[in-house]
């Protein structure tokens, strides 16, 4: 079966599936939520009954109740009736309204007690809660004559439990006949801390208060109230099923459709790319895949376009790479072989001066391979460090004393500035091969009189090391093209003045495996620059005397460094 077929059916049966399934959720979740709204819900049935609960705990009275209940009528969309538990009728908002009162609806009744919780402190002893419960029994009693009062005065009344729960009320004016009670000056009568000390033998004791509480505040306190929400034998609105199902046969046929369309959109692109990559593999770099728009499909073949680029521009690199290799190796060795033809032949003499000749056009030969080396494991992730504590100023220390002799030689200054010690974590010979190229290259481009300074500039969380020359400087469109392997500025290839040309893809490649970066910076009859930026060792103090591990290792660079770390001394490190 086709791609095309298996997409189309794998979409018509999510589709379906997923209509199907969303439509029965759809009527039965609907359904459950219009119920739910019509029987009131948790959240406003919470309402009503706490704001008639406070009602009846701030006034001490079920009077004035009527035009709360209209306006919770009206907020709700609830019909409401309130009777006390004798069956007295208190509010009903239909009457409320001005229409006629409703048969209530066959639900149980919500019930409403406005008397207090009382609460006691814990970790007392038993006689402290009875003690609490004698007071807030007259304490109640005073609380609800003087709530009643403000509210037949028509004062505003408000109410705030105190720690035990007992309300202390409080108005915005107090009429002269209503008079507040005082702290203490409504102390318990003897029957209150009688039947509150029944209570100390009790192994519930706060179950017991509570009973004691609401039997000897029951002639004061406002009855409890029934409440019943809702109307008898209001049928709920339903959802209708027909306009359901059209619309899931409408969005199954939306899916199909869209499946087609998609299957039509997706196969095209990747039929062209088949071909494009059965192409690549047959050795046509050039095959392309068309791109339009920005989507998925798009990114993918703008994705496959680079790839191919890519396998192009490394086909490219690899084809320069092996004419730059035997170019750089080809006359050499012709030179080699003709001395030492020469030499069979009896035609020259094997001089002392001749062998050193040949053997240093050897050791050439040997490090432009070494340095292949090193360039090739590099790049590909498996050139081996050993990261460790690093002071820069003693590497640069190092790197100055093993350039020390070339640079007599040269007639070049060659200097350090260092004012503090900088700890990096990094491998030190591979970082004092990096600085020992980019100093060999100094070196040779500054002709007898120049100065090649090393500085150590402590930047922040970085570590920053220039390799500054007074030489003759490299031109600016020579710049971009400075680290590419085989590259120089000067066409010489003699071996007094041209390294492998090596060397500074080398360093780069060494310090961006150090998570840094090198730059360099030039002006023709000037000098240039190169800056190495490291991150630094985060609090790291100035060295010891014999700086951080590692930090020396291997003496000057080239002696004991890995392989390739300093072969052949700093010279060759184009």
């Amino acid at each position: 079966m086709s791609f095309r077929l298996r997409v189309l059916g794998l979409l018509m049966l999510v589709a379906l599936t997923a209509t199907a399934a969303t439509a029965w959720l759809t009527l039965r979740q609907v359904t459950r939520q219009v119920q739910e709204t019509v029987t009131a819900g948790r959240q406003e049935v919470s309402r009503i009954t706490g704001e008639l609960r406070a009602y009846g705990f701030a006034h001490g009275t079920w009077e004035g109740l009527s035009p709360t209940v209209g306006e919770l009528a009206r907020d709700t969309g609830q019909r409401i009736r309130i009777v006390t538990e004798s069956d007295v009728l208190l509010a009903d908002s239909d009457a409320l309204a001005g229409r006629d009162p409703r048969a209530p609806s066959s639900q149980p009744p919500v019930l409403v007690d406005p008397r207090p919780v009382l609460r006691f402190p814990a970790g007392r002893t038993p006689r402290t809660p009875v003690k609490l419960a004698a007071t807030a029994i007259a304490d109640y009693r005073a609380a609800v004559a003087y709530g009643a009062c403000l509210t037949r005065a028509g004062a505003e009344v408000r109410a705030a439990a105190d720690d035990v729960g007992v309300p202390r009320i409080g108005t915005d004016r107090r009429p002269a006949r209503c008079e507040e009670p005082r702290p203490g000056a409504n102390p318990p009568t003897a029957r209150d801390l009688d039947a509150v000390r029944r209570c100390e033998s009790e192994r519930r004791l706060t179950d017991c208060l509570q009973r004691v509480f609401d039997e000897r505040t029951a002639s004061v306190a406002p009855p409890r109230l029934e409440i019943r929400l809702g109307v008898r034998d209001e049928s709920p609105p339903t959802l209708a099923a027909a306009p359901t199902v059209a619309v899931a046969v409408g969005v199954a046929l939306a899916a199909v459709l869209g499946a087609l369309l998609l299957s039509r959109a997706v196969l095209r692109p990747v039929r062209a790319m088949t071909l494009a990559a059965k192409g690549l593999g047959e050795g046509d770099l050039d095959r392309r895949v068309p791109v339009s728009g920005r989507d998925e499909i798009a990114q993918l073949g703008g994705a496959f376009n680079r790839m191919a680029d890519s396998l192009r521009a490394g086909e490219e690199r690899q084809r320069r790479l092996t004419g730059d290799i035997a170019h750089e190796l080809r006359t050499p060795l012709a030179n080699l072989r003709g001395y030492l033809e020469a030499l069979r032949d009896g035609v020259v003499e094997p001089t002392p001066e001749l062998l050193d000749s040949l053997h240093e056009e050897a050791m050439l030969q040997q490090r432009i391979v070494d340095d292949l080396q090193d360039l090739a494991l590099a790049e590909a992730g498996r050139l081996t460090y050993h990261p460790a504590e690093v002071d820069l100023r003693e590497l640069l220390e190092a790197g100055r004393r093993a350039h020390h002799a070339q640079a007599e030689a040269a007639g070049v200054t060659l200097a350090l500035q260092a004012p503090r010690p900088v700890l990096v974590t990094a491998d030190p010979d591979r970082l004092r091969q990096a600085v020992g190229n980019l100093l060999g290259n100094a070196l040779r481009a500054t002709g007898a009189g120049g100065s090649v300074t090393l500085a150590l500039v402590p930047r922040g969380e970085l570590a920053v090391v220039e390799v500054r020359d007074t030489g003759r400087g490299i031109a600016e469109e020579d710049l971009p093209h400075l680290f590419d392997r085989f590259w120089r500025a000067d066409a010489s290839r003699g071996r007094a003045t041209g390294g492998s040309g090596l060397g500074l893809s080398i360093a780069r490649q060494i310090v961006t495996d150090h998570r840094g970066t090198i730059e360099v910076r030039s002006t023709l009859g000037a000098g240039t620059t190169f800056t190495i930026t490291l991150p630094s060792v985060p609090g790291g103090g100035p060295a010891g005397a014999d700086g951080p591990a590692g930090a020396g290792r291997g003496g000057p660079a080239g002696a004991d460094g890995p392989a390739g770390a300093g072969r052949g001394g700093p010279a060759g490190r184009g």
